[in-house]
């Protein structure tokens, strides 16, 4: 196929991948990848939502999805149940999330209390008949992981897990690369989570919060997501290798966990490979961030060097070029991506169309939420979703404290 436009300036199909998501977003939003398109034959029924957790939980959009209520909001500090009252313009409000679950008229209830807590108060919700919606990682071992999932096929309710990598820009973009073929033969995929500084954090008040001295591979989702959300692989060996400079800060944590940062190599059940790096610590720049390989085409996210996203491109009728030591090899074509802003197209209702926190995805797991429970649709990450983001992650750290060895990741259906 030509590589440049027709007579009549059509856009061909390599300018089309690259340039023309947004033009397509605009005029077939059905088309569009991950998740539900906003509807006109949205449901009537608006869903009535308890938020607890006044933190992370005050930075969502319930009170702007014209199919959604909130109901009530709760925190255990009064300062914070005040910020949420604000915020989701919402009077009604209660001490605690037991007090919540109670709550005769609240269908769902989102959850974004501290990590280790996530899987008590997921079955909390699940037993009082609600359905729940909660921050990452779904849990922080392998037990609790089997635990949810028995309890989402028990009660027949919906858990749907906030994963925000899920919803980048970029990943909404590498999807829709992945269902139209581009990248041929997904072989590699890598991601990162640096996040240095997070220390900070171990302490308020003089006291040490749920953060001091977590395993890095314990908060694996935003990596974990970007490979499976694309292209439906999972996880299903690992070697890991952590680590720690003996920072006094490091001792004596509630995990027992002696590293910073950790690497992990992963083989998937079709044989492929993915390398994620979680690092907290070190001479490096924050970001979250993917490179998916491909026979036929890679896809960048922008680096942290301050490149921009790109594909590189193996031709069907390659250059040939000299490297340094003088060896002819194939002249890839790298193309700039202009990134897409999907939240601006018919993927959201219309006054969800706003950027939002973590690369615009914030809208996106708002509305991917209510628009599954009112259509009584299995949300993009459901129970079986979110295990496979953290289960890996719980394995990688105890290959990490067994100096790398190879472990097989369990399955949970």
């Amino acid at each position: 196929m030509n590589n440049t436009t027709d007579d009549r300036g059509a856009l061909t199909r390599r300018h089309f991948l690259v340039r023309g998501a947004a033009a397509l977003a605009a005029a077939a939003p059905s088309a569009m990848p991950g998740g539900a398109c906003a509807q006109s034959d949205a449901p009537s029924k608006k869903i009535r939502v308890g938020i607890v957790g006044g933190r992370f939980g005050a930075g969502f959009q319930f009170h702007e999805h014209p199919g959604c209520i909130v109901e009530a909001v709760s925190d255990l500090r009064p300062e914070r149940r005040e910020r949420l009252k604000q915020v989701y313009k919402c009077d009604k409000a209660y001490d605690s999330l037991e007090e919540l679950v109670k709550d005769p008229k609240i269908d769902a209830v989102a959850v974004f209390t501290p990590a280790p807590d996530h899987a008590r108060h997921v079955l909390l919700c699940l037993d009082a008949g609600k359905h729940v919606l909660c921050a990452v990682p779904a849990a922080m071992t392998l037990e609790d992981c089997g635990r949810m999932v028995d309890a989402v096929k028990r009660t027949g309710l919906t858990y749907m897990m906030a994963e925000t990598s899920h919803w980048q820009q970029l990943t909404i973009s590498a999807r829709k690369f992945y269902r139209e073929g581009a990248f041929g033969h997904l072989y590699h995929t890598e991601s990162e989570y640096h996040h240095p500084g997070l220390e900070v954090l171990y302490f308020e008040n003089g006291q040490r919060t749920w953060r001091h001295g977590l395993p890095p591979m314990h908060y694996p989702t935003h990596c974990t997501s970007h490979l499976i959300s694309v292209a439906g692989e999972r996880l299903t060996e690992v070697s890991c290798i952590g680590w720690g400079d003996g920072d006094p800060i490091l001792k004596d944590n509630a995990y027992k966990n002696p590293f910073w940062n950790e690497t992990a190599f992963f083989k998937t059940d079709r044989g492929n490979s993915m390398r994620v790096a979680v690092w907290w610590r070190g001479a490096q720049q924050g970001g979250e961030r993917a490179r998916f390989f491909g026979d036929k085409m890679s896809f960048y996210y922008a680096g942290p060097n301050g490149s921009r996203p790109c594909v590189v491109r193996s031709e069907q009728r390659p250059q040939t070029e000299k490297d340094s030591g003088g060896f002819v090899r194939t002249a890839q074509v790298v193309e700039p991506y202009e990134e897409v802003a999907w939240w601006k197209t018919d993927m959201l209702p219309e006054p969800l169309r706003h950027d939002s926190g973590h690369e615009g995805s914030h809208c996106f797991i708002t509305h991917e939420f209510i628009d599954a429970l009112a259509r009584g649709r299995r949300p993009a990450v459901d129970i079986h979703e979110a295990v496979a983001y953290t289960a890996p992650g719980i394995v990688a750290h105890q290959s990490a404290l067994k100096g790398g060895e190879s472990l097989k990741i369990p399955s949970f259906g």
